[in-house]
């Protein structure tokens, strides 16, 4: 079975998730590739080597890197000082790949094997207790990548079930004030808008 043209390109990607190349992660910018929507340059994690590669893949010149997305720059790890942390959970909440624990009003940790140095956590924390330190070379490989890639599917699967679930819960509470409503049940009806407004 052959890969598709979008497939080859996201493989390519350092899958840091950062959307500076203006795409809500690497599979969709691989996707606006591969239609002929987005240039081959607005990779900064990715640099002029990636550049390079796509390049070569697609048969196109290769290009400068698109500055107005970001410099290329050494990647970085993003540590949370833990004794500065209010356990906001804004971190954990913007973090594409799950790399961030914690609960509310408790200290988070980053896992580092699974941060991908995409940086938006650093511009969500109120307090600025996260700090970045060199990424080890190490984990500049193609596991690291595919790892943070499937993370990513996950992480993306999960918000998406919650938000029908949610929106499965707010359809069934307008039902409830609804059906009350059209009783004619004051007592109901005023119930009803009680639950809904306490579970809402």
């Amino acid at each position: 079975m052959t890969s598709s043209l979008a497939d080859q390109i996201d493989a390519l990607l350092p899958q840091t998730q950062c959307g500076q190349c203006g795409y809500h992660g690497c599979r969709p910018y691989a996707e606006a590739i591969a239609r002929g929507e987005a240039p081959i340059n607005r990779c900064p994690p990715g640099g002029q080597a990636g550049i390079r590669k796509l390049a070569a893949l697609l048969g196109v010149p290769e290009i400068p890197l698109d500055t107005t997305r970001g410099v290329e720059k050494p990647r970085m790890l993003a540590h949370i000082v833990e004794h500065d942390c209010i356990g906001c959970t804004k971190c954990i909440q913007v973090c594409p790949t799950d790399a961030i624990v914690g609960a509310p009003k408790l200290m988070h940790t980053v896992l580092a094997d699974d941060c991908t140095g995409c940086e938006l956590c650093v511009a969500a924390c109120p307090v600025d207790c996260i700090e970045l330190v060199t990424m080890p070379e190490t984990q500049i490989d193609q596991p690291h990548a595919d790892a943070a890639r499937e993370r990513f599917i996950r992480r993306e699967a999960r918000l998406a079930r919650e938000q029908a679930e949610r929106a499965a819960q707010l359809a069934a509470r307008k039902a409830e004030v609804d059906a009350a409503l059209t009783a004619e049940n004051p007592v109901l009806a005023a119930l009803a808008r009680a639950r809904a407004k306490k579970q809402g």
